[in-house]
């Protein structure tokens, strides 16, 4: 079967998240439309919403797959945007403070269906199907969903830190930053979260 690693790479290529930075092509506009929102322009925070929203549906795509919850995910995204536009400081690019509340917001959203009990299952007959399979010819959505519902039977802050750590690629210190914790404390929930996704793998691989 597929090593642990495979799937991570898959996931991580097939997703529908382009890392794309275009925080300097904007940082002018971004400036311009916020001081306008804050004096009551609803056509300037549109036009933010529109010039954004396309890279908030990417980080929000890796907390949900289904299209009402993702869809959901954007508008609240947005909405504690709005709420908390007078906070944002231009030390930093405005996608870079966006990006703080998108995490934050799909957190939240795994904390709740963490609570809830609802989180995407890993049927056995799933890992099954692969067996007969090289890793050259599974079919790179149909891998990239079944470790998206691995990670999903992990807490979710293991979840989180894995996601961006291995998933999103971002380093020790901007996921320290995404996730508003210290970068000795990614450093710690990472080494947690692997030990424990690994011991997942493993066990799922027992079960068949």
């Amino acid at each position: 079967m597929p090593g642990l690693a495979y799937f991570i790479y898959m996931y991580f290529s097939m997703s529908s998240y382009e890392k794309s930075d275009s925080s300097s092509a904007h940082y002018n506009d971004d400036i311009s439309d916020i001081r306008k929102s804050l004096n009551g322009d609803g056509e300037a925070f549109r036009r933010i919403v529109e010039r954004h929203q396309q890279h908030v549906s990417g980080i929000m795509w890796r907390f949900s797959r289904d299209p009402h919850h993702h869809k959901e995910l954007v508008q609240d995204v947005f909405i504690e945007t709005y709420t908390s536009l007078a906070n944002y400081r231009p030390v930093a690019p405005f996608t870079h403070w966006l990006a703080r509340i998108a995490t934050r917001v799909g957190y939240k959203f795994w904390r709740r269906q963490a609570r809830e009990r609802k989180t995407p299952t890993l049927p056995i007959e799933d890992w099954d199907a692969l067996e007969n399979f090289p890793a050259s010819e599974i079919n790179p959505e149909y891998a990239a969903e079944l470790l998206y519902r691995l990670l999903a039977q992990l807490p979710p802050r293991d979840r989180l830190v894995l996601t961006l750590r291995y998933v999103d690629g971002h380093s020790v210190a901007k996921t320290a930053e995404l996730a508003g914790w210290t970068k000795i404390m990614v450093k710690v929930q990472t080494l947690r979260a692997k030990a424990k996704l690994r011991k997942l793998f493993e066990q799922t691989e027992k079960q068949q």
